[in-house]
């Protein structure tokens, strides 16, 4: 029981940063879209603003689809 209440909270927590983040990049968007292109972080230059973005959703995405079937699977 105690797995399930902890892939819970994963869930919960992919799910809810992942979505922050794409919506930092979704309003990134609309303030400079010419700076997509360009690195997230001087730390991550490998990573792009236009990637971060899609890896988030992608992060978002499943961390709702482990959060809602975990709550199926503790009723």
């Amino acid at each position: 029981m105690r797995y399930v209440v902890l892939v819970k909270v994963v869930g919960e927590l992919l799910f809810v940063y992942g979505l922050l983040g794409w919506i930092y990049g979704v309003i990134f968007v609309f303030i400079h879209p010419s700076w997509l292109s360009a690195p997230l972080s001087h730390l991550t230059p490998w990573l792009r603003q236009d990637t971060f973005t899609i890896f988030s959703f992608l992060i978002s995405m499943a961390g709702f689809f482990i959060w809602r079937l975990a709550r199926e699977l503790t009723k």
